[in-house]
């Protein structure tokens, strides 16, 4: 009997779209609404995330605009992307927030690579616990009724080629990302 391999790869696909979301917030040269997603509003005595208060769009490659379904929260959004340390300076525009998204210099493209490749270790990180974690049960299950060594055996090997799969994964997306970084 081998191993079910079905909770190991739905955890992976979930550390897989974790990553994948975050690395998302990562900014590149243009504005896209995801910029926001790690902004969270003091509203209605509890705090809600952004896209949960407003809704974002990006007209153009260098405007975001946030229309808030409350317009009495107006002032409680402005503060939250001022404080959200993403170096963006919203104004307020009537019922409406614009924040421009200024270029990324140089400099600031090749700090953002550097903490890309931060949150992909961590992802990468996320992974093998996973990994270690499946492979524990394999190695428990040796001595069972009806589970030889050559049945283990097999079963590591599949986890260890399920496991390089999700890690090709990530070092694509990671890629991806880093191009899209040093894009001018």
């Amino acid at each position: 009997m081998a191993y079910n391999f079905s909770d190991f790869t739905l955890k992976m696909q979930k550390a897989i779209s974790h990553i994948s979301s975050d690395l998302q917030t990562l900014r590149t040269g243009k504005a896209t609404p995801q910029l926001l997603d790690p902004v969270h509003v003091e509203a209605y005595g509890t705090k809600m995330k952004l896209n949960e208060v407003s809704n974002v769009s990006a007209p153009d490659a260098t405007l975001l605009v946030v229309t808030p379904w409350d317009k009495s929260i107006l002032v409680q959004i402005e503060k939250a992307i001022s404080t959200a340390q993403l170096n963006l300076n919203p104004v307020v525009d009537g019922d409406i927030i614009r924040i421009v998204v200024p270029p990324l210099t140089e400099e600031r493209r090749k700090e953002m690579v550097k903490v890309l490749h931060q949150k992909s270790e961590e992802g990468k990180k996320m992974l093998r616990t996973i990994r270690q974690d499946t492979k524990k049960d394999i190695d428990s299950s040796a001595g069972e009724d009806g589970i030889s060594e050559d049945d283990v055996m097999a079963d590591l090997d599949q986890l260890e080629t399920q496991f390089k799969k999700y890690l090709d994964e990530l070092d694509q997306m990671t890629a991806k990302k880093e191009a899209d970084l040093m894009k001018v």
